[in-house]
């Protein structure tokens, strides 16, 4: 039996970079709602085996982006309200124990770059650049995150993220791209800069309720994909 060691790696798996390409189509709306796919066709279309295309399509289907049928299909999910709801519930959660546990730990350079993620996000936000929101926003909680020194609350997170992100992409001017966000980081930095865990908490927790609001605002409206 070989040792687990003895061959090296050497480069990202290739099922990684067929989830983050096929991830990234769901949430930009390139792979529509409810469209049906074939690990073949995105094979051929990646220039990858079938393999890591399975790999891929099986965590999409764990973040609810990809929901399959066995021997009947493979299809982009839609969004739904409850699932969408239910989501919410558990970030907003999942949210406030980093937030309340990280800002505690959270060093000078951490609040300078918490100041700099949102710079960066008031850009994008100008510039309309959704992406770069995308990623400045993410990049911004992404500190307080890391300083809760939670591997599994970060990773059950960034599992549910891309659920909201769908959203919030269709929706940039609405949901996210409003001076309300930007507010908002700029109370979060003074409370994590006082160290005031409780109140940071607090506030990011009213954030995604308000948040969940706007989002029931546009399923009351016919603004986003009914139910299947």
């Amino acid at each position: 039996m070989s040792r687990w060691d003895e061959a090296p790696v050497d480069r990202p798996r290739m099922s990684d970079a067929a989830y983050e390409r096929l991830k990234d189509a769901i949430v930009r709306g390139e792979l529509a709602a409810g469209e049906k796919i074939r690990d073949s066709d995105i094979a051929q279309r990646l220039g990858l085996s079938r393999t890591p295309v399975r790999e891929a399509l099986t965590r999409l289907a764990d973040t609810g982006l990809v929901e399959a049928k066995p021997g009947v299909y493979t299809r982009i999910t839609t969004l739904n309200r409850h699932d969408v709801a239910t989501t919410l519930v558990v970030l907003r959660s999942l949210d406030e124990l980093a937030v309340r546990t990280g800002v505690p730990h959270l060093t000078t350079d951490d609040i300078d770059h918490l100041r700099q993620a949102n710079e960066k996000f008031a850009h994008a936000v100008e510039q309309h650049d959704i992406t770069g929101a995308f990623t400045a926003d993410d990049a911004f909680h992404g500190i307080v995150v890391e300083a809760a020194g939670n591997p599994v609350l970060r990773r059950v997170i960034a599992q549910l993220h891309p659920q909201i992100h769908r959203i919030l992409y269709r929706k940039f001017s609405t949901l996210l791209g409003g001076h309300d966000t930007l507010d908002h980081h700029a109370k979060l930095i003074e409370l994590c800069a006082d160290g005031d865990a409780d109140g940071a908490a607090r506030l990011s927790a009213d954030h995604w309720a308000h948040l969940g609001g706007l989002i029931d605002e546009l399923f009351d409206a016919e603004d986003l994909e009914p139910s299947s």
